[in-house]
C-alpha cells in the first residue's frame, strides 16, 4: 500500500523542467502586462535625453531650416571664454558645496543617531529644508543675504563688513553655497542616518571596551562602514551641484558680472533666450560626460573597496 503510494506521487509531480517551463511562461505573462509602463517610461525618460545629444551634432533653431553641422558646435564651445568661465564658476562652487553637505550630513546623521527625548522632532526639522521649494528658498535666502538683511546685521556686529553677498563677485558663490548646504543636507542625513543604524552597537562598545576614544572609534569602525553611502552621496550631490539652476536664477540671474554665471545656466541662456537649441544641447553633452568622468573618479576613490 506504501509503495503503491509512492509510486503515485512521484508520477503526479511536477517535473523540474515542467516547473522551469511554468516560470518562464508567468515571466513572460508577466512582462507582457508591463510591457506598455516600460514601453513608455523608456520613451519619456531615454527619448528626450537622446533627441538632446543628436541636436548637439546640428544647427537647430526653431522656425529654422534644421542642418548637421557635426562637431562645429563643440568646437564653437571649446573656443568660446564664457563656456570656460562657467565652467571653472561651476567647478568651484561643486567643490565648495558638496564636501560641505556630506560633512553637514554626517555631523546631523550622528548627532541624531541616538535615541533620546524628541530626536523625531530634530530629524524632521533637519529633513524640512529638503522638501522646501528651491524658489522659495532662494527667495528667502535673497532677503537674508541683501543689504541690511538678517546676514549683514549680524556681520557688521561681529564686526565683519555686512555688504550684500549676492552683489559681490567674491562673496556670491559662497552665499549660493551656504543655500546648497542648507537644502541638501537633509538628504544626506537620512542616507548616512540609516547606514549608522545597521553598524552593530557591539562593535563600538569592544571598542570602548578596549580603550578606544571617540575618534578612533568613529575612524576605524562607523567611517568604514559608511564609506558605500559616503560615494553615493559623493555622486548625487556631484551630479547636483553640476546641474543647479533654481537658487541661480532666483538669487542672482548669473551676476554679478557674471561671477556665478554656471553651465547649466549658459544652456538656459542659449536655448531660451538666443533660441541656438543646437549649440545649448552640445554643452548639456559636455555636462554629462563630465559628470560621468567625475563619478568614475569618485568610484576609484570614496567607493573603492579596502
Amino acid at each position: 500500500m506504501t509503495v503503491s503510494g509512492t509510486a503515485s506521487a512521484s508520477r503526479t509531480a511536477p517535473r523540474p523542467a515542467s516547473r522551469r517551463a511554468t516560470r518562464r511562461r508567468e515571466a513572460s505573462i508577466g512582462l507582457l502586462f508591463v510591457l506598455p509602463v516600460l514601453l513608455f517610461f523608456v520613451a519619456f525618460r531615454f527619448g528626450p535625453a537622446i533627441a538632446g545629444a543628436l541636436l548637439g551634432f546640428t544647427d537647430y533653431q526653431p522656425g529654422a531650416d534644421t542642418s548637421w553641422t557635426g562637431l562645429d558646435n563643440f568646437r564653437r564651445m571649446t573656443e568660446d571664454p564664457l563656456f570656460w568661465r562657467a565652467l571653472r564658476t561651476t567647478l568651484l562652487y561643486s567643490v565648495l558645496a558638496v564636501p560641505l553637505s556630506i560633512l553637514a550630513a554626517l555631523a546631523m546623521a550622528l548627532l541624531v543617531r541616538r535615541a533620546f527625548r524628541g530626536v523625531k522632532l530634530f530629524r524632521s526639522i533637519f529633513f524640512l529644508p529638503v522638501v522646501t521649494s528651491l524658489v522659495l528658498a532662494g527667495i528667502l535666502f535673497t532677503w537674508i543675504f541683501s543689504a541690511g538683511g538678517p546676514w549683514s546685521s549680524v556681520m557688521g556686529a561681529i564686526g565683519l563688513p555686512g555688504q550684500a553677498w549676492l552683489s559681490d563677485t567674491t562673496l556670491v558663490i559662497p552665499a549660493l553655497v551656504v543655500v546648497a548646504v542648507w537644502t541638501r543636507f537633509g538628504y544626506g542625513m537620512l542616507i548616512l542616518l540609516a547606514r549608522l543604524q545597521d553598524i552593530p552597537r557591539e562593535l563600538e562598545e569592544a571598542a570602548l571596551t578596549d580603550g578606544a576614544n571617540a575618534w578612533q572609534r568613529f575612524r576605524h569602525i562607523v567611517l568604514p562602514e559608511l564609506r558605500p553611502a559616503l560615494f553615493f552621496l559623493a555622486v548625487i550631490e556631484t551630479t547636483v551641484s553640476f546641474q543647479v539652476f533654481d537658487t541661480v536664477y532666483v538669487m542672482t540671474g548669473g551676476g554679478p558680472a557674471n561671477a556665478s554665471y554656471m553651465v547649466v545656466f549658459q544652456i538656459y541662456d542659449q536655448a531660451f533666450r538666443y533660441f541656438d537649441f543646437g549649440y545649448a544641447s552640445a554643452i548639456g553633452v559636455a555636462l554629462f560626460v563630465m559628470t560621468m568622468v567625475v563619478a568614475v573618479i569618485q568610484r576609484l576613490t570614496v567607493g573603492r573597496d579596502r
